[in-house]
């Protein structure tokens, strides 16, 4: 397995040349990695051109994940939503029909701001679940959906994994849409080790025509890097569309530290990892049955994640999660009742003494609260309108009958409970005010 671009950037350092070319540290600085951060000089190649070092090693990528094409993103996975719901809207535009997409509720505000963009209809699916933060897609339930509509629409749009750690039926969702003539995209920016599983889960493997990962998420890589795959069963005018896709929403000064940290991590997705993550995966299994047996129950069943239902032992998540950071664990998130804990396969002592804390941990007989019953806002005008509109920002209790133009949120965990051209309810202000908003941006 090469790596060119790491060793393009190390050839470039050692020939200690002066940098008469951006950046302006010149390749020294206080951080240590300055003389690795290059532009796009001669030789470096051109990303979402790429002829050279890059395309090598994305080349690398799509053999490790078993895709048509593998492209890199240096702007996460955010980049690739956005040029995933792109080739939608040329996919659908080429065959005379307007986009349209059906979409899984809890997915994070980049889809909402990419429909806003590009202009592309959306029905959103909306079953009961616990927290925003999920959407149980069933089989069942999203064929009913398309034999409902009165045309296909161009692609369905799911997360999996979701934040709290479920898993969709990729497979079932991928027969039900391919059946009907139907994309299926999926935002898996938390998924992407499931290529290298015992058994592999990865979306693409399982039938997904595009999907997205977050490299950073899950993989030894540095924040920000990312890819977009394309299937070798996805339209095959994708393969000359994907790159401009990205490029109109992308910068065209690329980093060239996280286009190295994702050609670095090659070699290690191809044996390294496998490997860890088969010895890891009997521990979580383990971790995962001293906690249910001693009634410390988890939700979500993705492999590298345990979701703690902090309510249910009487803490609020973010009770708990200031008893984890005491002991000296940060979690990945906290909300007033869950606890997410995302580990790596190196982490094993790190699990031990995770499982041991909470099992140490006094139960408490009061309950803490529960999040009001999750509704699904009756939509008003297109996300493109509400967008785009003058707006005012106004306190909750001020906002009701009001149509929503956009919501500011927080990475953990960016995913909105009532989406731009939705009107705001009644019914609607006991989860928001749970979850802590106290205005939003209304159209004016």
């Amino acid at each position: 397995m090469t790596t060119p671009i790491c060793d393009f950037l190390t050839a470039y350092r050692e020939k200690n040349a002066t940098r008469l070319h951006m950046p302006g540290h010149k390749g020294q600085g206080p951080l240590g990695v300055e003389a690795y951060d290059l532009t796009e000089v001669a030789g470096a190649d051109v990303l979402y051109r790429a002829q050279g070092i890059i395309r090598e090693s994305e080349e690398n990528a799509a053999r490790l994940f078993g895709t048509a094409k593998t492209l890199y993103s240096t702007e996460g996975s955010s980049l690739c939503i956005r040029a995933m719901l792109k080739l939608v809207h040329a996919y659908a535009t080429a065959r005379g029909t307007r986009p349209h997409l059906v979409a899984a509720r809890g997915a994070h505000s980049t889809l909402v701001s990419a429909l806003g963009l590009l202009d592309i209809a959306v029905t959103w699916l909306s079953p009961a679940c616990r927290t925003p933060l999920s959407c149980p897609i069933t089989e069942e339930l999203l064929a009913s959906c398309l034999d409902a509509m009165e045309e296909p629409p161009t692609a369905v749009y799911v997360t999996s994994p979701d934040y709290t750690g479920n898993l969709l039926p990729i497979d079932a969702l991928a027969r039900v849409c391919h059946a009907r003539g139907v994309l299926l995209l999926v935002d898996n920016a938390h998924g992407a080790y499931l290529r290298f599983l015992a058994r592999d889960r990865h979306p693409i493997s399982l039938g997904a025509d595009l999907a997205c990962d977050s490299a950073h998420k899950t993989l030894p890589c540095l924040t920000g890097t990312a890819y977009l795959h394309l299937s070798k069963a996805a339209p095959p005018e994708f393969l000359d569309l994907v790159e401009d896709a990205l490029a109109l929403f992308a910068s065209t000064s690329p980093s060239y530290l996280l286009l190295a940290s994702l050609d670095g991590v090659n070699p290690r997705l191809e044996e390294e990892l496998p490997r860890a993550l088969k010895a890891f995966e009997g521990s979580m299994a383990e971790a995962r049955r001293r906690l249910s047996d001693r009634g410390i129950p988890l939700l979500g069943e993705e492999p590298l994640k345990l979701t703690v239902d902090a309510a249910a032992l009487g803490y609020t998540g973010t009770e708990l999660a200031a008893r984890l950071e005491e002991a000296g664990f940060v979690p990945e998130m906290a909300d007033p009742t869950l606890v997410v804990l995302m580990f790596s396969p190196w982490q094993q002592a790190a699990l031990t003494q995770v499982v041991d804390l909470l099992l140490e941990l006094p139960r408490r007989a009061a309950p803490a609260p529960m999040p009001p019953a999750a509704c699904a806002p009756p939509p008003v005008m297109s996300v493109r309108e509400a967008l785009l509109s003058p707006k005012e920002r106004l306190p909750l209790d001020k906002c009701v009958g009001r149509v929503l133009a956009g919501t500011t949120l927080t990475c953990p965990p960016a995913v909105p409970p009532i989406v731009s051209g939705e009107r705001v309810t009644e019914a609607l202000l006991p989860l928001l005010s749970f979850y802590g908003y106290t205005h939003l941006w209304v159209v004016k």
